[in-house]
C-alpha cells in the first residue's frame, strides 16, 4: 500500500487533527489511525484475503446503522475502508458477559435480515462455507500434507469424515457495535457464536451464562432451536478450522506466519475434540 496515497484519499473525506498513524501492518491488512477532533477515525486497507471486507462492511452499516459503525468511504476496486470511531472494546471493559448479552440479539437479528443477500455476497468474494459445501471442503482440507498436528490427531480427523470474537465488539454510547468483518463467510449463523464462548474464558454449557447467551441470541431466531444450536456449535470447529487455512495461504514466509503456526494447532484440536465425540 502507498501510504501517501492513501492519506491523499482520507483527505478527501476527512481533514486530520494531527498526524496519521500506522496501527498496524500486516499481510491481511493496514490500518492506519486518523485523529479527528477529540476522536478518530479509521482507515484500513485490506489484503487480498480479506479484499471483500470493504463493500461487505457499506453494505451492512447501511442496512444495520445500531449494529455496524459508519462507513465514511470505501474503495471496492482498492480494497480500502474508513471507519467512523468505533467506541471501546469490549475487552477493556472487563469483557463481561452482560455486553455480549446486549451484542447478540442485534447481532442474530443481522444475521436473519443477511439472508436475502447471501448469494449477492458470495458473488462479491465472501467466503463460502455453507452446510452443503462442508464436507467437499472437509476432505480437500484433510488431504493436505501440511496439516500442523501430530500423526494420530490428523488421523482421528480423517476417520470423522468417514463416520462472534473479543476484538470484533465495542460500546460507544450505549450500543454495542460489531467491527471487522474480514473473517466472515457465508455459513450456518449459529457457528459464529463458537468465538464468543471461546472469548468467554471458555463458557461451558454448564455455565449459567452458557444458556443466558444462547436464548438471548436464539430469540430473534424463533423457538425450539436449542439442539439445533448445539449441532453447529459441534461442527464450527471445522468450519473454523478451513477457514484458518484459507488465512495460511495467503501468508506470506516470515515472522507472522510462523506467529500464526503456534496458534493454528489450537484451533485444529478443537475439531479433533469434537471428531472424538
Amino acid at each position: 500500500m502507498d501510504v501517501d496515497e492513501a492519506e491523499a484519499w482520507i483527505r478527501t473525506y476527512v481533514e486530520p487533527a494531527g498526524a496519521i498513524e500506522v496501527v498496524h501492518e500486516r499481510p491481511w491488512a493496514t490500518v492506519l489511525r486518523v485523529p479527528a477532533g477529540d476522536t478518530a477515525v479509521w482507515f484500513k486497507a485490506c489484503g487480498p484475503v480479506a479484499a471483500f471486507e470493504p463493500r461487505l462492511t457499506a453494505q451492512l452499516s447501511a442496512r444495520w446503522p445500531d449494529v455496524i459503525p459508519e462507513v465514511i468511504a470505501h474503495d471496492e476496486d482498492r480494497a480500502w475502508l474508513l471507519l467512523a470511531h468505533g467506541g471501546t472494546p469490549v475487552g477493556v471493559l472487563g469483557n463481561p458477559p452482560e455486553a455480549w448479552e446486549a451484542a447478540l440479539p442485534p447481532y442474530a437479528e443481522l444475521q436473519r435480515g443477511e439472508t436475502a443477500y447471501a448469494a449477492d455476497h458470495l458473488a462479491h468474494g465472501v467466503p463460502d462455507l455453507r452446510v452443503e459445501v462442508l464436507p467437499d471442503r472437509y476432505a480437500t482440507m484433510i488431504a493436505r500434507d501440511d496439516i500442523p498436528l501430530e500423526p494420530h490427531e490428523i488421523d482421528r480427523l480423517r476417520r470423522f469424515e468417514h463416520g462472534f470474537a473479543l476484538a470484533n465488539v465495542y460500546e460507544r454510547d450505549g450500543r454495542m457495535l460489531v467491527l471487522d468483518w474480514g473473517d466472515s463467510c457465508v455459513s450456518h449463523p449459529f457457528a459464529s457464536l463458537l468465538e464468543t464462548f471461546i472469548h468467554l474464558d471458555e463458557l461451558r454449557p454448564d455455565d449459567p451464562w452458557y444458556a443466558r447467551l444462547r436464548d438471548a441470541y436464539l430469540e430473534p431466531w424463533g423457538p425450539g432451536l436449542a439442539d439445533t444450536f448445539e449441532l453447529a456449535l459441534r461442527v464450527a470447529p471445522f468450519a473454523h478450522a478451513i477457514a484458518w487455512f484459507r488465512q495460511l495461504d495467503n501468508l506470506p514466509d516470515g515472522e507472522i506466519r510462523t506467529l500464526f503456526l503456534q496458534y493454528f494447532p489450537a484451533q485444529l484440536r478443537r475439531a479433533v475434540a469434537q471428531a472424538d465425540e
